[in-house]
């Protein structure tokens, strides 16, 4: 059975996690990567693979090296889907905030971002169909006061959505993103409980975003709709 083949980068929690639990449901065979959850993960696909009855295949490296990615690659001959969710936050004053910080931000969001789309457009291309999602941020639409780093990176990622939708429509590849509002995963357990109160209270839908709520949304960017291309989902219960 030739099923379809997706990599979904820092997958072994949050919203990368609910991608790949989504996707293996719909049936598709995955790649997933993490930076040093490698046990996790593995234990996670092996789930995966005898619920679902798919091939799982699991890399740990940082998504910002290139021969970790060249690598992986070199392992994965056809590729339907890419989901580009490893990401990394820093908050802090930026007076505060070291150049080699500043560098691991935009380095993982967006220099990882840059280097799985490069080694897997090649392939999308010469089968003149493929599916590339995003995942960013609302901070990447408006900032966000103690996050310039990782606003900036997502705001990157947004116009480098756009901008390699235009590249690669004529070849049937459709580029999208997803600027998620505040999400419940362990990035946000840096604030306490009534900072989070606090930022509920300003969100209408009165609640924090699920990982399920985005993974859905990737699944049906991926199902069908080839005139969708180049465009930032606001996924944040109304909030910005």
């Amino acid at each position: 059975m030739n099923r379809r083949k997706a990599l979904i980068t820092g997958a072994s929690r949050g919203i990368g996690k609910a991608i790949a639990g989504t996707f293996a449901k719909a049936g598709y065979d995955l790649y997933l990567t993490c930076h040093t959850r490698k046990e996790e993960l593995e234990d996670f696909s092996k789930e995966l693979e005898k619920k679902y009855n798919i091939a799982c295949r699991c890399y740990c490296f940082p998504i910002s090296e290139e021969s970790g990615v060249r690598e992986m690659f070199e392992n994965i001959p056809e590729l339907d889907v890419l989901v580009n969710n490893a990401g990394i936050s820093y908050i802090g004053l930026l007076t505060e905030m070291s150049y080699e910080e500043w560098k691991e931000v935009i380095d993982t969001n967006l220099g990882g971002c840059f280097l799985t789309c490069k080694y897997a457009i090649t392939g999308m291309i010469s089968r003149k169909r493929g599916k590339i999602i995003n995942i960013s941020s609302v901070w990447g639409n408006v900032g966000a006061s103690m996050e310039v780093a990782y606003s900036a990176s997502k705001g990157g990622m947004n116009a480098f959505t756009k901008a390699l939708a235009k590249e690669l429509g004529p070849s049937n590849i459709q580029v999208n993103a997803i600027a998620c509002g505040v999400i419940d995963t362990d990035m946000n357990r840096c604030f306490n409980e009534e900072e989070m109160e606090a930022l509920v209270q300003e969100i209408p839908a009165d609640r924090l975003g699920k990982p399920q709520e985005v993974a859905q949304l990737a699944l049906q960017l991926c199902e069908g709709n080839e005139y969708l291309t180049g465009q930032i989902i606001t996924l944040d219960g109304g909030w910005i």
